[in-house]
């Protein structure tokens, strides 16, 4: 058989390149290896790790920016047959409850739940972050962030209507902000239908859902980490939601949390009222400039008079390889950075984060006036509520569970408009037999996974 001289060209091109793998040695990096995900923190920590590295020659660190998902599929792989990896690690919460799919001696984190309570640090932090990054009642990480959530909300719009200070100052829950609000839901063109919506909410809104999911106390797994969200608290959150984004009572439309089209809408006066978290303000800022003056904040309305006024979203933490030849030097390391007052200040001015370390909460850094918010003092209005932020499971089902959540949202509306039902009772009776149907796929997933379902009490 004759090869054509363009196969000939190919294959020796091939042979050069393999060669050339096989001669040119490995680049190993010089010092301990710190991998991060996002470049606000990693900026953050560039100074603080100079200054460790000239102290502490012995124990140099590397740190390393790579994106979310080779972090995940690398810290995976490293924790399940052993490829090298970082010895130290900041991740989110999409991706470390996926290292807690086994036993909990299969683990890859350290265990630092002696180290917590024996150095004091138990106590330092806000305790719903800390239990984030815990399982099975051990901690396997430092939490780098609260994320608190506020109304964000058009005080400009607020105010040319006539709707006073101390008229927002009485809204505690969710009936006294639509009465209040209601004024501002106007038909602008005359078409017959609302230009303008009290709540940016519905049945896609996936991040609000879950906001409001564990705002009201609801529960998604039982102590034993089984499924548990087809119960009646989240059937009846459900049906209040769907109450608001569709039927003639409708007060919300989805308005995304950020993007160019959220932002318009938002700029827009679309909607008056968003909630979001400590960092999605910081995001706003940067992506939304024009809305600065605009805004101004309030406590999350509760459910219910005297319920709770926030909820959560978005988690860090930094975390270490159990197999480290250098855990005390990590754990020094992961302390500094994140009990840092310097890197406190420095996280919060580029990406809004509120430390949970609360030796640091009453730094002036937190309560200083923000123009973009009409001079309020809005780190401090979120840190007033940090401490009562609910506690999100750390399952490695967390976010299928959410999924499935949003999925009976969908058909609830569906139901709702198909059946001309649009009160809450008979919506909360048909959200809690979707939810049992979808949790019983969950429980189908779950019991796939033998390590998980033998060793989880």
């Amino acid at each position: 058989m004759r090869l054509s001289p363009g196969v000939i060209i190919i294959f020796a091109l091939a042979l050069l390149s393999a060669t050339l793998v096989v001669l040119i040695p490995a680049k190993e990096p010089k010092g301990i290896p710190f991998w991060v995900f996002a470049t606000l923190h990693r900026d953050a920590y560039i100074e603080p790790i100079a200054r460790w590295n000239e102290t502490h020659p012995e124990s140099r660190f590397t740190m390393s920016l790579l994106h979310d998902r080779a972090i995940e599929q690398r810290m995976l792989s490293g924790f399940l047959s052993g490829v090298p990896m970082a010895d130290l690690l900041e991740v989110h919460e999409l991706m470390y409850p996926k290292a807690y799919l086994g036993p909990l001696d299969q683990i890859g984190f350290l265990d630092i739940t002696d180290r917590l309570h024996s150095e004091g640090l138990y106590e330092q932090f806000n305790t719903p972050s800390l239990l984030q990054q815990s399982t099975r009642g051990h901690h396997f990480g430092l939490p780098r962030a609260v994320g608190p959530v506020l109304l964000a909300y058009r005080a400009d719009l607020v105010e040319a209507a006539g709707i006073s200070e101390s008229e927002i100052e009485q809204i505690e829950t969710w009936d006294d902000y639509f009465r209040v609000m209601r004024p501002l839901m106007v038909d602008l063109d005359g078409d017959g239908r609302p230009d303008r919506y009290l709540l940016s909410v519905s049945e896609m809104s996936q991040d609000v859902i879950r906001m409001l999911i564990l705002q009201n106390d609801g529960v998604l797994f039982d102590k034993e980490e089984q499924p548990a969200f087809a119960n009646e608290r989240n059937a009846r959150t459900l049906a209040t939601i769907i109450t608001w984004s569709t039927g003639e009572a409708r007060i919300g439309t989805d308005v995304p949390l950020h993007g160019s089209a959220g932002h318009r809408q938002r700029l827009d006066g679309v909607v008056i009222g968003t909630p979001i978290p400590d960092w999605m303000l910081a995001l706003w800022k940067r992506e939304n400039p024009q809305i600065g003056g605009k805004i101004k904040f309030m406590p999350l309305p509760a459910f219910e008079a005297g319920g709770r006024r926030t909820s959560t979203l978005g988690d860090t933490m930094i975390g270490i390889h159990k197999h480290s030849a250098r855990i005390e030097a990590c754990w020094e390391m992961a302390k500094s950075l994140y009990t840092s007052l310097q890197v406190a200040e420095d996280v919060y001015r580029e990406s809004g984060i509120i430390t949970p370390f609360k030796p640091h909460w009453e730094a002036s850094f937190y309560h200083e006036p923000d123009p973009f918010c009409g001079g309020q003092r809005v780190g401090s209005l979120f840190i007033e509520q940090a401490p009562h932020v609910p506690i999100r499971p750390s399952s490695p089902y967390t976010q299928v569970a959410f999924g499935h959540i949003c999925t009976v949202a969908i058909q609830l509306r569906a139901f709702a408009e198909k059946n001309s039902i649009y009160e809450i009772e008979p919506l909360a009776a048909e959200a809690l037999r979707l939810l049992r149907k979808e949790q019983y796929k969950l429980q189908n997933l779950i019991r796939r996974n033998v390590f998980l379902e033998n060793h989880v009490k």
